[in-house]
């Protein structure tokens, strides 16, 4: 087995407050399922652990580290990445082979991406950058202008054109994915000619509390501009959550799109209510992806040809929506 194979990586990442050890074959603590000192040592982390998708990933990761004989030790950031890139670095001190990086910012891990580029472990990633980075061995995510062209598209379709109409967008800074497709639906609302509601981006603080900002941002904005929203594009579905009541409870025929597929959207986009549209990003088929470039590193120590993917998505509507496997029932 090959454990080394020139890599460095940087971290300066996440936070955590819970650590699991999940040890592969035996069900010690220890991780000794994998044979000792033989065994394929892995650190995952994720600082998104409270999201359905996050805690999906510790869910799935954890059964294929059983599932491939790895030594696995897990640690959860729920957002506090003073807590857990401390956490992640410590563990890359002790030694591993590899780093499982899910959906945690590159730009929050920087002293986590130098220890591990210093200890020579590669870090394989999902969701973690929205363009190519050498902090990685890989990683995959889904592409953000498919999905900011694909709910625009249903916002247009519903109001019959963008021109002149009030769009307000609600993004979330800290996540790459999320920051880059609001950017995105930005630029192609103004130059369609929408009018953005509050000027720019209206920026939702914490992801634990998305959907009672956003609530608060449209009922504060319907309350001074009655009737004055034509839609709400939102980067994710539990705001857009927000989104959605406030425009209901205020009356207003505003439409909103969202992005994740969960089951409460879902439910509303079937409903017909103001819930217009969300998009489905394919994270298992992701997470197989991911997991097979690890175990060919497992195997021989071989690395992905190229470090960055973005992969395509699926827009969800009232047509296909009861398809749709909900992302908060993927396990």
């Amino acid at each position: 087995m090959r454990r080394r194979n020139g890599w460095g990586a940087t971290v300066a990442a996440a936070a955590v407050l819970t650590t699991v050890l999940a040890g592969c074959g035996s069900g010690d603590s220890g991780g000794s399922g994998g044979g000792g000192d033989d065994s394929f040592k892995v650190i995952a982390f994720t600082s998104g652990n409270q999201t359905p998708i996050g805690a999906w990933w510790v869910k799935a990761v954890t059964q294929t580290a059983k599932d491939n004989g790895w030594d696995l030790k897990m640690i959860q950031g729920d957002f506090d990445f003073q807590k857990m890139n401390p956490q992640v670095e410590s563990a890359i001190g002790q030694g591993a082979d590899a780093i499982f990086d899910g959906y945690t910012d590159v730009a929050s891990i920087g002293s986590i991406v130098t220890a591990a580029k210093d200890a020579d472990i590669p870090i394989f990633a999902m969701d973690s950058a929205t363009k190519p980075s050498d902090a990685f061995a890989v990683n995959i995510t889904t592409d953000q202008q498919a999905i900011a062209d694909g709910t625009l598209k249903e916002i247009e379709t519903s109001l019959g054109t963008l021109q002149g109409k009030n769009v307000m967008v609600i993004g979330h800074d800290p996540h790459p994915g999320i920051r880059l497709r609001s950017e995105l639906a930005l630029e192609d609302l103004k130059a369609a000619g929408a009018n953005i509601a509050g000027g720019d981006v209206q920026k939702v603080k914490s992801p634990a509390t998305g959907r009672t900002e956003a609530l608060a941002l449209v009922t504060d904005y319907l309350s001074a501009h009655p009737n004055g929203l034509d839609a709400v594009w939102v980067g994710w579905d539990d705001a857009a959550l927000g989104a959605s009541q406030a425009i209901t409870e205020a009356g207003s025929t505003a439409k909103v799109t969202g992005c994740d597929a969960t089951s409460e959207a879902l439910a509303q986009i079937q409903s017909g209510g103001a819930f217009l549209a969300t998009v489905n990003q394919p994270w298992p088929e992701i997470l197989d992806t991911v997991t097979q470039d690890l175990t060919t590193f497992q195997k021989d120590g071989t690395l992905p040809s190229e470090n960055f993917q973005a992969v395509d998505v699926t827009v969800v509507d009232a047509a296909n929506a009861s398809t749709i496997t909900p992302s908060d029932k993927l396990g």
